[in-house]
């Protein structure tokens, strides 16, 4: 009996690394950056649900709004660079790749302007004194 509920379990959990595409779908079918983002995966035909289901992301204010629009296209200049590493030649997806990555730096750069510096090698931490810690830190808000 044993036996057989650990044979059970084994399938299932090894079950959800078998990608849930066939060779007949267009792998190019892309979600919009913030369907993508929340489910960590550019390529419809690659998602695999398996048991996490994406919650919807909701912002309560601007600078949550600047930051969540900053990490959907950052994550989806890079899903499609991982693209990109296999199928260097893909004219269409080299061009939304530079679409999202200038997206992503123009939003990136509006959020360091407005809010302070997001990496420590950020050129908004060329301030004298050093800024990359003026912010209260999420646990002391």
């Amino acid at each position: 009996m044993y036996r057989e509920k650990l044979d059970y379990y084994n399938y299932e959990n090894n079950n959800y690394n078998q990608p849930m595409f066939s060779k007949d779908e267009n792998e190019k079918t892309l979600y919009d950056p913030y369907n993508g983002f929340i489910r960590g995966n550019m390529f419809e035909s690659l998602y695999n649900e398996y048991k996490i289901r994406p919650l919807n992301l909701e912002a309560s204010n601007d600078k949550e709004m600047l930051l969540l629009y900053v990490d959907m296209f950052c994550f989806a200049a890079h899903d499609i660079n991982l693209y990109l590493d296999v199928y260097p030649n893909d004219k269409d997806m080299i061009e939304l790749y530079n679409e999202y990555r200038v997206q992503s730096n123009n939003l990136l750069e509006e959020y360091q302007n407005r809010f302070g510096p997001v990496f420590v090698n950020s050129d908004a931490t060329k301030e004298i004194p050093w800024s990359w810690d003026n912010e209260p830190w999420p646990w002391e808000n």
